[in-house]
């Protein structure tokens, strides 16, 4: 899940799994796989950022937890 700000500056969080594409328009348009389109501050640099981010928080969990049940992963 990422963090992100509509237009009229209210936050939304939207999961990242979801987004098909991300337009500047000039605004940055996020289509996700439902058809839905969100219109958001975030330039499309910071919105992979986020992503890249969020992806590497899950996995570093993962890893932990993998570990600490003894998987050896």
């Amino acid at each position: 899940m990422i963090r992100v700000t509509r237009l009229g500056g209210e936050q939304y969080v939207i999961n990242s799994e979801l987004i098909e594409t991300l337009e500047a328009t000039p605004d940055t348009v996020i289509r996700l796989t439902t058809g839905k389109n969100v219109v958001v501050k975030e330039s499309i640099d910071e919105i992979i950022d986020k992503i890249i981010q969020y992806k590497q928080k899950v996995f570093s969990q993962s890893i932990i937890l993998n570990k600490d049940s003894g998987n050896g992963v």
